[in-house]
C-alpha cells in the first residue's frame, strides 16, 4: 500500500471513528473514483476494500456494502482474475459484514458473477460459494446457503449435511428424508455423486445416533454399505437411488419409482427424478424444454429448490417436503 493511500486511510478512519460515516463513504468513494478514471486499479481496489472493512466493523452495513459493490465493478473493470489473493480480499470483506445486512446478498450477487466471468468454473468458483455458504447457513439462511453450498468444494457437502440436520431437528421424526433430499438432490443435479453419497452418509450417521430407537439395520456387501430405516421409507429410497446410480441399472431405478411410488407422490420429487432418470440411465424426459436447466436456473437464480414445497418462511417446516404418512414397511425397505 502506498503513502499517499495509508493518508487517505487514515484520515478517515479518524472520521468514522468520530462517527462521521457518511463524510468518510463519500470521500472514499469519490477519490476511489478518481482512480478509476486514471486506471489506477490498485489504488483504487486498496482504498475500496480497505475504506468497506472500516465501514463494516463500524456497523455501517450499507455503507460499507455500497464500497464493496463498486469494488465488484473495479475487479471487472480491470478484468482481475479470482486468485488467492482477490479471493482473500472479497471473503475477508464477506465475513465483515454485520449479521442478516440486506445489501450482503447484491454483493455476493456481484462476487459470483465476477468469479463466473474471470475464472474457470462458469457456475463461480467452489471456493467462494463454499464460504458464502457457510456464513448463510451460520446466520440461519438455509435457502441461500443451500444455492451455494451446492455449488462449493469437497468441504461443503458436511456443511450442508450439518446445516439440514440441524435444520431437522426442530421438525418430527418422520420428516428426516425431506430434508435429507434437499441435500442430496441438488447435487446428483449437478453431477456431483461423490458429495451425494457425502452428504447422506453424514445426515444418517446423525440421525442413528441422535434417534437409536429407530431400528436401524445395516446390508453391508463388498461392494456397498446401506442402512435401511423401516420407519423411513424415503430415506431408504435415497439410499438405493444412489446406489442404482452406482451400479447405473436402469431397471433397477424403475423398479424404484414404482416401489416407493406412493410415498414420492407426496413428496414432490417429480421433476428432479425426472432429470436424474435422463442423466443417469438414459430414461429421456418427454418434453422439449430443458428441465435441468430449468430447475438449476430456477434454484441458483434464486427460486425454491425444485424439489422441495413452496417456500414459506426461512427455517420453517413449510421448506422442506411433507413426509407421507409411515404405512407397514414393505419388504424392499
Amino acid at each position: 500500500m502506498s503513502a499517499k493511500i495509508q493518508k487517505v486511510l487514515a484520515r478517515q478512519q479518524a472520521k468514522i471513528e468520530e462517527g462521521d460515516y457518511y463524510e468518510a463513504h463519500q470521500q472514499l468513494r469519490t477519490i476511489a473514483n478518481r482512480n478509476v478514471k486514471s486506471k489506477d486499479w490498485d489504488s483504487a481496489v486498496e482504498l475500496l476494500s480497505s475504506g468497506a472493512s472500516m465501514l463494516l466493523k463500524a456497523g455501517q452495513g450499507g455503507s460499507g456494502a455500497d464500497l464493496c459493490v463498486y469494488l465488484i465493478e473495479v475487479y471487472n473493470k480491470a478484468e482481475l482474475k479470482p486468485d488467492v489473493a482477490n479471493k482473500a480480499r472479497l471473503l475477508s470483506l464477506l465475513r465483515a459484514f454485520p449479521p442478516n445486512e440486506p445489501a450482503k446478498k447484491k454483493f455476493v450477487g456481484g462476487v459470483v458473477e465476477w468469479s463466473s466471468k474471470y475464472g474457470e468454473f462458469p457456475a463461480g468458483d467452489p471456493e467462494l460459494h463454499h464460504v458464502i455458504g457457510t456464513l448463510f447457513a451460520e446466520e440461519g439462511e438455509s435457502y441461500d446457503a443451500e444455492r451455494h453450498l451446492t455449488l462449493g468444494t469437497s468441504d461443503s457437502a458436511q456443511a450442508f449435511a450439518n446445516m439440514e440436520y440441524e435444520w431437522y431437528s426442530s421438525d418430527e421424526p418422520s420428516t428426516a428424508p425431506s430434508y435429507a433430499a434437499r441435500a442430496v438432490l441438488p447435487y446428483l443435479l449437478i453431477g456431483n455423486t461423490r458429495a451425494a453419497n457425502k452428504a447422506l452418509l453424514l445426515f444418517t450417521s446423525k440421525l442413528a445416533s441422535s434417534h437409536p430407537g429407530l431400528g436401524v439395520q445395516s446390508i453391508s456387501s463388498s461392494a456397498s454399505d446401506i442402512r435401511i430405516y423401516p420407519s423411513l421409507p424415503l430415506l431408504n429410497f435415497l439410499g438405493l437411488l444412489l446406489l442404482a446410480i452406482q451400479r447405473g441399472g436402469a431397471d433397477l431405478f424403475k423398479q424404484l419409482k414404482v416401489h416407493y411410488a406412493s410415498h414420492l407422490k407426496e413428496a414432490g420429487w417429480d421433476e428432479a427424478l425426472a432429470q436424474i432418470g435422463e442423466m443417469y440411465f438414459g430414461i429421456k424426459i418427454p418434453s422439449q424444454s430443458n428441465p435441468m436447466f430449468d430447475m438449476m436456473s430456477n434454484m441458483l437464480m434464486g427460486g425454491n429448490n425444485p424439489f422441495a414445497a413452496k417456500k414459506k418462511e426461512p427455517r420453517s417446516v413449510g421448506a422442506a417436503s411433507p413426509a407421507p404418512s409411515t404405512p407397514s414397511a414393505p419388504a424392499l425397505d
